[in-house]
């Protein structure tokens, strides 16, 4: 059988969905896929044998990597030496002008965790990236506002984020089986802009999602190799880098470069992800593993500290760029809380400079300035900062795994802005929309990932509130009632997200990701 395409074909999606493109993902499916599923059995073969009393820790069997003090990752690639700022977004037409134009030196044009994964958005942001790439996406708004590119030299660089591994695309089959969104994401991508970005100076680069194991990497890395061959682009032209941001993954980062060395272009400290991780990883191991209010738990809490401390040290030892976590403030119209807010995000981007880290990421232009101008102190005109080998750093796994050293408590305030904001997020997502400005915070589907997991996990542990109360299931949905009543007055406006955080938030079996029954809720 053919690759089959089941969604339907609107306007210029022939220029996406050619027959390059396909001819890849049919390549990619029938020589991964199974693979690909085999890993997704271990992750879940992993998380049993933590809950029977197993723990995470470093690879006996991969130490010979580690010890190894000679190998290195390829150099850093045109576009991707100086990362000081980098800005994340989805990639609608607006988002695209404006990341793009933004005084960032990269932009992370998302595909997963601040896009939903309908149709329309997975081929209209692959029109985007195309348009942006030959300046075609100059365009005026039903305001009557223009938005259009800058010179080349003053845009942001490209770097794609897929899908991650676990979700499905339904819209295109091989052999009549599901495709792998990620692969899905990438041949598209690859197949329309690859050659494009080659002509440009630069490349086409990645940021790849919640890998949980340096396996997943060697899949990766054999998909590049493959896509590669096939569209007679040279080997090690393609660029990833990683997010380390699943519990799994912090214990494997020196073999996830090693497994990626000569496509790698470094790896990168994400926040929410790696706390939803946490509590899904140990989700059985009771209060040694249960975290506070999700807003108290800063990167500098103890096992966070050391998440990232052996990030920048594992990065540079190899040759390899460190970036830092997330600025997802939106600058508001209230004079206080843009001070208070400007203020944490400076402090926070000063300790990432000082660290090590060789850029931030910030979810808003409005940010940009403020990131760059703390990387600029430290930086000055040097690109980077790849030679400050940390060698000061040393972190064990019982660091790593020291959950119960998290200072804070579980109040009523912070369920109710979980629920609130998890809420909000999914009604959004299921309408199409992937990054939602949330309480002056730019949230994506990581946030309404750790929002149902601790809930999942308080509700799981008979937590008691500050306010004296058990979390129930109970409470949870008269609370969801209740936030919705603030909200509207109309609940029915609530009603499929409500439906769909309540399953996987008080259902008795933990559901890996949220997004996945969503999912099947679109066309």
């Amino acid at each position: 059988m053919a690759v089959e395409v089941t969604g339907p074909m609107h306007e210029r999606y022939d220029e996406i969905l050619s027959a390059q493109a396909l001819d890849l993902i049919g390549l990619l499916h029938r020589e991964l896929n199974p693979r690909r599923r085999e890993l997704l059995d271990r992750r879940r073969a992993r998380v049993e044998q933590i809950a029977a009393g197993g723990t995470l820790g470093f690879l006996p069997e991969t130490a010979a990597v580690r010890e190894d003090p000679d190998w290195r990752v390829a150099p850093p690639a045109p576009g991707l030496v100086d990362r000081r700022v980098e800005i994340t977004g989805p990639t609608d037409r607006k988002m695209t002008v404006n990341a793009l134009n933004s005084g960032a030196k990269v932009w992370l044009a998302d595909q997963e965790d601040a896009n939903t994964p309908r149709w329309e958005n997975v081929i209209g942001g692959q029109l985007n990236l195309l348009d942006a790439v030959t300046r075609k996406i100059d365009f005026t708004s039903e305001a009557g506002k223009s938005y259009a590119l800058r010179p080349d030299e003053e845009l942001a660089t490209i770097v794609v984020r897929p899908r991650g591994l676990h979700l499905p695309e339904k819209h295109l089959l091989v052999d009549g089986e599901r495709t792998s969104g990620a692969l899905v994401d990438f041949a598209l991508y690859l197949s329309a802009c690859g050659q494009l970005q080659l002509d440009r100076g630069q490349g086409p680069y990645f940021y790849l999602p919640k890998l949980e194991s340096h396996l997943e990497a060697r899949l990766w890395n054999d998909a590049f190799l493959l896509a590669q061959d096939r569209l007679g682009i040279p080997r090690g032209t393609i660029r990833a880098t990683v997010l380390i941001e699943t519990f799994p993954a912090a214990f494997e980062m020196e073999e996830i470069l090693y497994e990626l060395r000569e496509h790698s272009a470094g790896l990168n400290a994400g926040r929410w992800d790696f706390m939803f991780s946490v509590i899904k990883t140990y989700r059985t191991r009771g209060r040694d593993f249960q975290l506070p209010d999700r807003n108290s738990v800063t990167m500098t809490v103890p096992f966070m500290r050391a998440y990232t401390e052996l990030l920048v040290r594992t990065c540079h030892r190899r040759g390899a760029h460190a970036i830092g976590g997330m600025a997802a403030f939106i600058p508001s119209k209230d004079p206080v809380v843009n001070e208070q807010a400007f203020a944490k995000v400076e402090a926070d981007k000063r300790r990432e400079a000082g660290d090590g880290f060789d850029g931030s990421w910030v979810a808003h232009p409005g940010m940009v300035e403020t990131c760059r101008a703390v990387f600029d102190e430290v930086l000055g005109d040097r690109p980077n900062q790849l030679d400050r080998l940390r060698e000061d750093v040393s972190v064990t796994a019982d660091q790593l795994l020291d959950v119960a050293a998290t200072p804070g408590e579980v109040t009523e305030a912070g369920l109710r802005n979980n629920v609130s904001v998890a809420i909000q997020y999914l009604a959004a997502w299921l309408r199409g929309t992937g990054a939602v400005g949330i309480f002056n915070l730019m949230e994506d589907a990581a946030t309404a990932e750790i929002s149902r997991s601790q809930i999942w996990q308080w509700r799981r542990n008979g937590v008691v509130l500050d306010t004296g109360a058990v979390v129930t299931t109970e409470l949870v949905t008269t609370i969801a009632d209740e936030e919705i009543a603030e909200l509207t007055d109309d609940p029915t406006a609530y009603a499929d997200a409500r439906q769909t955080f309540l399953a996987v938030a008080t259902a008795d079996d933990y559901v890996d990701f949220l997004t996945l029954p969503a999912y099947e809720r679109m066309p």
